[in-house]
Formats: structure tokens, C-alpha cells, sequence
């Protein structure tokens, strides 16, 4: 039996090295999203076409809108606020303050609205990174250690669970969440991912509980029952490198997905010259409002 598919649409040209953390403000509509390695996050209009740029000055992993104003950001020097309008950057805490060697990757906010973001080594040494968590109070707490790039993250609708990949496991896994206390334990494997060069990046989810995973050298964005493993409907792109995914619109049934070039070649480049770009995809699925933080 085929899986249902679609191709995704170019919604803006660029050539990003690593774009992603794509994060919906269903306030203002509009689009936000990081080049990690330019130091660099964008706020996109979709209506307008318009692509603003905020200049952060380091590597920026991932963020997240805060519910008062501006954002939460996971640098490689730890923990900060950014305001919008001022553009300045306020440095809270770094958990990793020890290792010159480690940036943040990837982060989201939970149900609770408890920043949660992994770090890497920039030489990605197997295990040396970590998982942390910024409370709204503005204390960190140490969730999971020995990983090697931290990805994506998701919890379910019934907030019951809480979903990770580590990407060179090439597995998406499932923890028992506590929502009130933010303990995670009793890991099970959800899915492996059973494709040679693809590794699943960044993720989301949909109204249903189903899993949104971007494949990173894989092509494309698959749709996932981690009920079962199975496959249920996949978004392909004309780029190799997809990193991360989220829904966007008014009805919040686009998917917005970031892309990259990093580590390409000339004639990679040449051959995918839309690497780097954000697509979008109107898709049967509906998404939720990304989570703020609470702090």
C-alpha cells in the first residue's frame, strides 16, 4: 500500500547554511526561524514576503516566544532573553560554561511552558552532549545526559509523553512525561528509522498525536503514528538536508519546513541549488500554537 505524499512548495529563496527551529507566532503570523551558524534569526511575513533579520553575534541553537514579549534563546554561550524591538540580548545562565567546545542545538517549550534545549559538541563526540531544562524561574535542571545531537522534541496531546531523537540513533524515542513535575523516564523505542543515509532532525506534532520528522539528507518530512511506527503520510522536497518542521497559517494546516547546505559541495550545490530555503506544504493535518515561555 503507497503512503500518501505531496510535494513541498519553495515560499522563500535563500541560501541558509543551517536553517531551523521554524517557530509559528500565531499572534502576528508570521514566521520565525534560526541560521544556527550565521548567528543570525529571521522573522518572516508570508503575507508580505518580507524576511527580517535580528543578529544574535554567536551561533544560536534554537528559541522560543516567550509570553510576555520577545524570546527565549539557546546560544553557545547558554540561556538568554532577546527583545525584538531593542534587539538586545540578555544573558541569563550556561549550564555548559565549562566546555568551550559545545554549543546549544535544538530546543522547544513544553505544555508547562519550561524551555527545553540539548547541547552538541562542535567535533559531535559521541555522548557528549546533553539535555537541559530553563524553568520559568530561571533555574536549570539536567534531563538527560551522553547524547551526540540532540534534535527534536515533542509532547503528546494527552501530555502524557514526551518525544526525543537523539539524531545518530537514527530513533525517535518515547519517555513517560509528568507534566506537573517535568520527569521523564521508562525510554521506549517509538521507531528506527530504517533508511541509509537519512537521520531524523527536528520534529513536530499534529492535533491527532501524530509525529511530523524531518529527514535530514533524506529528501523529505514524514508523518508518523508513534502508536504503531507506522508511516502515514510523507512531504518531499527538492533539497537533501530538511531539518525541522512546524505548522503555520491561519488554520495552522501549512507546514513550514527549514532546509540546509552545510558540509555541501560545489556541484551539491549546484545540483540542489535550493538548499538553504524555507518550503511550505498545505497539508490534510492540523497543528497546534507553538508553546511560549512561561518565565
Amino acid at each position: 500500500m503507497s503512503i500518501p505524499s505531496q510535494k513541498a512548495e519553495l515560499e522563500l529563496e535563500y541560501d541558509a547554511t543551517l536553517a531551523e527551529c521554524p517557530v509559528w507566532d500565531e499572534r502576528e503570523n508570521q514566521l520565525y526561524w534560526v541560521d544556527i551558524l550565521s548567528g543570525i534569526l529571521y522573522r518572516y511575513d508570508a503575507r508580505r514576503k518580507q524576511n527580517t533579520s535580528f543578529e544574535i553575534g554567536e551561533h544560536v541553537g534554537s528559541f522560543a516566544m516567550r509570553e510576555d514579549r520577545g524570546a527565549v534563546l539557546a546560544l553557545k554561550s547558554g540561556f538568554a532573553f532577546y527583545d525584538f524591538e531593542t534587539r538586545k540580548t540578555t544573558h541569563l545562565s550556561d549550564p555548559e560554561a565549562h566546555l568551550p567546545n559545545h554549543r546549544f542545538n535544538d530546543g522547544k517549550c513544553d505544555p508547562r511552558g519550561r524551555f527545553w534545549a540539548g547541547t552538541l559538541s562542535y567535533d559531535q563526540q559521541q555522548g557528549a552532549g546533553s539535555l537541559y531544562m530553563l524553568n520559568s524561574n530561571l533555574s536549570i535542571d539536567l534531563k538527560l545526559r551522553r547524547l551526540t545531537i540532540p534534535n527534536g522534541m515533542a509532547w503528546d496531546t494527552g501530555l502524557e509523553a514526551f518525544y526525543f531523537i537523539d539524531s545518530p540513533d537514527r530513533t525517535i524515542y518515547s519517555f513517560d512525561f509528568d507534566e506537573h513535575t517535568a520527569e521523564i523516564d521508562n525510554r521506549s523505542v517509538v521507531l528506527e528509522l530504517d533508511h541509509p543515509d537519512a537521520l531524523p532532525d527536528g520534529m513536530t506534532i499534529d492535533t491527532e498525536g501524530n509525529l511530523w520528522v524531518a529527514l535530514y539528507n533524506g529528501f523529505k518530512v514524514i508523518c508518523i503514528d508513534p502508536g504503531n511506527g507506522n508511516t502515514l503520510y510523507e512531504v518531499e522536497l527538492p533539497v537533501p538536508q530538511v531539518t525541522s518542521c512546524t505548522f503555520g497559517g491561519d488554520q495552522l494546516d501549512e507546514l513550514y519546513i527549514t532546509t540546509a547546505r552545510e558540509h555541501m559541495k560545489e556541484e551539491q550545490v549546484e545540483k540542489y541549488p535550493l538548499s538553504g530555503s524555507i518550503f511550505r506544504a498545505k497539508v490534510p493535518f492540523n497543528g497546534t500554537p507553538a508553546r511560549r515561555f512561561a518565565g
